[in-house]
């Protein structure tokens, strides 16, 4: 039998243990404690180091067998904008450098998220003269090229470059981002492996509708759901502007999860924009909701709606379909690979809103199919479950050692 491997996953600017749907917090934090955890029950040990964003925090917090979570202050108390973590990089650097020499803890593989952390993994890869694995999750150079919302600084673009190319292994969850990583970035697509991001199956998995729906105070309405940050690159707005093309007796209803006080602007900027189409009474903005509370509205729901300019990857998708509710998103992520056109959902060229009106209601009657489409969705994901994804990534990290 093979040695265990031992991994150090570095997520410096995000808490995984921070709450989902907040600004920093989404499915980075989602794949990190699932990968993680994953990787511990398979009998490799795994520490995710993160940024202390509160005084309160504990060192340490085991989040399950081999694999825990370790707090490092870095900077000021509290929680920063994620551009100013960057300037106590070589402090976060520093600090874990302490912790792993004072217990004695030594690494075989560094595997990196976000463009934050691969700054710290290529300074310990140099220095512990293990192999560094980068996944940035999301691509600034993208992000500018559509235009839409905050531009990226200049500082995360220029970096991600100097990443990309130089470094010794990229994981992509898509062929669009491998693409992209060449395409911006001038990295070498050698150096780039291809492993989607996950779905636990056991916790999201079709329940009740019925009973959804009497638990969340739901009527016998049509609901449409969205589930994600609030921010512009979301497209959240074109979702608005979609239900004005429903008329007659039975609109639908549109259920919006996510957001944090940080996205105050924008979310008035999407309460105004009801305002003025006249859909006050038919949507509703909910704010954040605990993942295990997410099953139930994804089994509430006829249809879930990803709009999105843009998605790395789109762990929605799977989560929806997964608990057998059909999915109408954009051609970003992860939609083309995971969506069985006209058979667990629809894939719109863009979020057009008239587009997406239409292919919402052709998903309207996917959902009348009940348990037989359940039973497609969830067997269409057998290979981004956890377990799968994990023996991925320990293939690539071995491949990465020397013999």
């Amino acid at each position: 039998m093979r040695k265990p491997l031992r991994i150090a996953m570095l997520s410096a600017h995000s808490c995984p243990l921070g709450r989902l749907g907040a600004r920093d917090t989404g499915g980075m934090s989602v794949y990190l404690l699932e990968l993680a955890r994953e990787l511990g029950r398979q009998g490799h040990s795994v520490d995710i180091y993160t940024r202390a964003h509160d005084p309160t925090d504990k060192v340490m917090y085991e989040l399950g067998p081999n694999s825990r979570l370790v707090h490092l202050k870095a900077g000021e108390n509290g929680e920063i904008d994620k551009l100013a973590v960057y300037p106590h990089l070589p402090d976060f650097a520093r600090r874990l450098e302490i912790f792993r020499e004072r217990n004695n803890l030594h690494y075989d593989v560094v595997y990196s998220h976000y463009w934050l952390s691969a700054w710290v993994g290529r300074h310990l890869q140099k220095r512990w003269k293990v192999p560094h694995m980068v996944m940035f999750h999301t691509l600034g150079a993208v992000k500018n090229a559509l235009g839409v919302g905050e531009r990226e600084p200049e500082l995360r673009v220029r970096t991600e470059r100097s990443l990309a190319r130089s470094g010794q292994r990229i994981i992509a969850a898509t062929e669009t981002e491998k693409s992209d990583l060449v395409r911006y970035y001038g990295a070498r697509p050698e150096a780039i492996t291809v492993i989607p991001c996950g779905i636990n199956l056991e916790l999201f998995r079709p329940l009740d509708r019925a009973m959804a729906r009497e638990r969340l105070g739901l009527n016998g309405d049509r609901h449409l759901l969205f589930v994600g940050r609030i921010e512009p690159l979301k497209g959240v707005d074109r979702l608005l502007r979609a239900m004005n093309y429903f008329n007659g007796g039975h609109q639908p209803r549109l259920l919006v999860i996510g957001g944090d006080e940080n996205s105050q602007q924008e979310l008035e900027r999407l309460r105004d924009l009801a305002g003025e189409l006249h859909l006050e009474d038919r949507v509703s903005f909910l704010g954040m909701v605990k993942q295990a509370e997410l099953p139930f509205y994804y089994s509430a729901a006829d249809v879930c709606v990803v709009p999105s300019y843009y998605e790395s990857f789109g762990l929605v998708t799977l989560e929806s379909l997964a608990c057998g509710t059909p999915v109408v998103a954009t051609a970003v992520g992860s939609a083309a690979s995971v969506i069985r056109q006209g058979k667990t959902g629809y894939i719109v060229p863009d979020n057009n809103p008239g587009l997406l009106a239409d292919s919402i209601r052709k998903a309207f009657s996917l959902r009348e199919n009940g348990d037989g489409l359940a039973s497609l969705m969830r067997t269409s994901l057998e290979r981004y479950r956890w377990p799968v994804i994990a023996r991925a990534v320990v293939r690539e990290c071995r491949s990465l050692l020397p013999a």
